[in-house]
C-alpha cells in the first residue's frame, strides 16, 4: 500500500512539536495521546491497526496491537483524516525532552528499525511491527530486550528521542554506543552487543556491562541522553517519602541526612 504523501514542519528546539499539513482525504497516524491540536476539517478515530493493509480482518488487527503491546505502546492508534475541502494541519508532541526525527522511508530503502518506544505518527499507509533480535545476549543485555521496532512504507515517519540526535553513517567500519543511545538504524546495520572492557571495568567503569556493536553499511540516529538515564539522575534527588531533603544548596548537603531522626 502506498503511504499518503504529507508535508511538515517541526517547531521548537528541545521540547519540539511536528505539524503536519494533511490534504484533503488524507491520514497521519499517530500514538494515543500525542495530538496537541488540530484544525477545523480534521477527523479522529481510534483503531486497532496501523490501517496498511486494507483486507486486514479483526484477527490480524488484534495481532498486531498485540506486538505494538510488545514494544511498550498503546494497543491503539489514532488516525487523522482531513475531511475538509482544503489544506488542514495537526500537530503532535512528544512525551519527553528531546528531538523529533523525520524518516523518509523511501530514502532509507523502504525499512527502519527503531528503539521500541520512539514511534510518534507516520504517513497512512506505514506498517508498524516489531523486530526479534536473534542473538541471545542482544536478547538479555540490549536496551530493547529482544524485540525493536520495524517502520515500513514508502512514506514520512516521525520518532522522537531524548537530548541531542547524532546521525552517523557506516561504511563498513564498527561503532560501539551505549545501549540506551541508541535510536534507530537502517537494515544494512549488524546489531549484536559485545562485553564492555574486562571485568573490572565493566563493574566500575560506569558504562554498563555491555555496549552496542554496529556494523555495516547504512545510517544510525543516536541520541545524547536517554530517557532512563535521566529518570534515575532524577530519582536520585527526589525527597523520600514522609522525608527532608537538604537540598543541594544546603551546607551539609547529602551529610545532613545523617543525622535526621
Amino acid at each position: 500500500m502506498k503511504c499518503h504523501e504529507v508535508d511538515f514542519q517541526i517547531v521548537g528546539d528541545d521540547l519540539q512539536m511536528v505539524v503536519v499539513e494533511l490534504d484533503p482525504d488524507e491520514t497521519v497516524i499517530a500514538e494515543a495521546g500525542a495530538m496537541t491540536y488540530m484544525e477545523d476539517g480534521i477527523v479522529f478515530e481510534t483503531r486497532m491497526g496501523d490501517g496498511s493493509q486494507a483486507s486486514q480482518g479483526l484477527l490480524d488487527k488484534m495481532f498486531s496491537a498485540g506486538k505494538r503491546v510488545l514494544t511498550g505502546e498503546s494497543l491503539f492508534l489514532t488516525h487523522f483524516t482531513n475531511r475538509g475541502a482544503g489544506k488542514s494541519h495537526v500537530a503532535f508532541a512528544a512525551p519527553v525532552t528531546g528531538k523529533i526525527i523525520p524518516l523518509n522511508l523511501a530514502e532509507l530503502h523502504g525499512e527502519i528499525l527503531c528503539q521500541k518506544d520512539s514511534f510518534l505518527c507516520a504517513a497512512f499507509g506505514t506498517e508498524l511491527g516489531i523486530a526479534f533480535q536473534r542473538r541471545l545476549g542482544t536478547g538479555f543485555f540490549g536496551g530493547e530486550g529482544f524485540i525493536l521496532q520495524r517502520m515500513r512504507g514508502d512514506g514520512l515517519v516521525f520518532v522522537h528521542a531524548c537530548g541531542t540526535i547524532v546521525e552517523r553513517e557506516l561504511r563498513g567500519e564498527t561503532l560501539r554506543v551505549d545501549t540506551g543511545c541508541l535510536v534507530a538504524f537502517e537494515p544494512g546495520i549488524d546489531f549484536d552487543i559485545q562485553r564492555a572492557g574486562n571485568l573490572k571495568s565493566m563493574v566500575f567503569g560506569g558504562e554498563g556491562l555491555f555496549l552496542a556493536t554496529l556494523r555495516g553499511h547504512g545510517r544510525v540516529w543516536l541520541q545524547s541522553l536517554p530517557f532512563s538515564r535521566l529518570a534515575d539522575r532524577v530519582l536520585a534527588y527526589a525527597p523520600r517519602a514522609g522525608g527532608r531533603d537538604q537540598g543541594e544548596g544546603s551546607v551539609l548537603g547529602g551529610l545532613g541526612r545523617l543525622f535526621e531522626d
